[in-house]
Order: structure tokens, then sequence, then C-alpha cells
């Protein structure tokens, strides 16, 4: 759990425009898919329901 936090953590270090560029949809798109992870993630816990999900990719 510490390091899924810290991991979430970090990601915003890619706010950074300095280091990164990217669009407003990125971000949409970045945050679109830790929200459906979370969900899948939440769902195992209450009703057993799984499924798999690929790699995450802009």
């Amino acid at each position: 759990m510490n390091r899924a936090l810290k991991d979430i953590r970090l990601i915003g270090n890619l706010s950074n425009r300095s280091a990164y560029s990217y669009s407003d949809e990125d971000v949409k798109k970045i945050f679109r898919a830790l929200q459906r992870e979370l969900e899948l993630a939440r769902s195992r816990f209450g009703d057993g329901e799984s499924s798999g999900s690929g790699d995450f990719k802009l």
C-alpha cells in the first residue's frame, strides 16, 4: 500500500512542464486510466468480479 501511494505521488512529478510536454487531453487520459484501475481494484474487494486490463499508453 505504501508503495502504491508513493508511486501515485511520483505521478505528480509529470506535471513539471519544463521536463515534460503534454496536452490537457493527455492529462484526462492519465487520470481516466488511473480511475479505471482504482475502480477495478475496488470491485475486486466487493463482489469478487475482476477483469484484466492492458497497460496504459498515451
